[in-house]
């Protein structure tokens, strides 16, 4: 090959070799960047910030999750509560307003070996179907749980709620404890959503007459009041006298050893 050939050939190879570098530093500018979520990053109800380890098992314990519950992640995040109730054997459904979140958690959830028990779900928690749910869990603001309290009252007696540190206005938990090793939003509350029972019940002869607040309970026997009065779940107990009363409710209708009562 003579030497203007070989200028030629080594000009074409030189202009090949810029190209290729140009294009694959173009393609590296303009491949997106994995999707990694900061604390404190803005959502449509409440900044996102992360729950600690420690915390969302303190409130699954609490909770009781095990392989029989349906759990539902109400502003799931990174997904890390509906992955650790999956482990547990629970299917396990986050709803989550942020679509990156959404395929994070996803992507987590597979790696974690559990995506077969569970769902990520693109959407407004506030719309979100809770009928299936034996476990409810969330990380929001007191404001939020004030407007999602109505919605969650009127869940299957016995359903559990699970808080990330903030409570349910006055609606007092029926456990809480704290989270360790934990340095940052450390405290977990449960509730279990109560039966509705007051109104006027026939018991034998007499009539028992409740009023409720949440699963506290008071009210009287005929003219006798009652103490100890309270719910955890369809479970009532009430003391009369010296004589406790203990039962399930189911509907109108309430029963236990020695006794039983109508709703009227």
């Amino acid at each position: 090959m003579n030497r203007a050939k070989r200028v030629r050939a080594l000009g074409v190879v030189t202009a090949c070799t810029l190209l290729t570098a140009s294009v694959s530093a173009q393609s590296a500018k303009q491949a997106p960047k994995p999707f990694e979520p900061v604390s404190g990053q803005p959502g449509k109800d409440v900044v996102w910030v992360p729950t600690p380890q420690a915390t969302v098992d303190r409130m699954l314990e609490l909770a009781k999750v095990t392989s029989k519950d349906y759990l539902i992640d109400l502003g799931s995040g990174n997904g890390i509560t509906v992955i650790s109730a999956a482990k547990k054997g629970a299917t396990a459904v986050g709803v989550e307003f942020n679509p990156d979140m959404v395929a994070l958690s996803q992507q987590r959830a597979k790696e974690a070996g559990v995506a077969d028990r569970t769902t990520f779900i693109k959407g407004d928690l506030f719309e979100a179907d809770l009928s299936k749910a034996t476990v409810i869990t969330l990380f929001l603001l007191p404001d939020i749980n004030l407007r999602l309290r109505p919605k969650l009252l009127d869940l299957k007696p016995g359903t559990r709620v699970a808080s990330n540190t903030f409570t349910m206005g006055d609606w007092e938990p029926d456990a809480q404890a704290a989270a360790s090793p934990c340095t940052t939003w450390c405290t977990a509350l449960m509730w279990v959503v109560p039966a509705k029972v007051a109104g006027t019940w026939q018991v034998g002869e007499q009539k028992l007459t409740l009023t409720q607040q949440y699963q506290m309970l008071s009210g009287t026997l005929g003219s006798t009041p009652i103490t100890a009065g309270r719910l955890n779940g369809d479970q009532i107990t009430f003391t009369v006298g010296t004589r406790t009363f203990a039962g399930r409710v189911n509907g109108n209708t309430m029963s236990g050893a020695g006794w039983s009562a109508t709703k009227m």
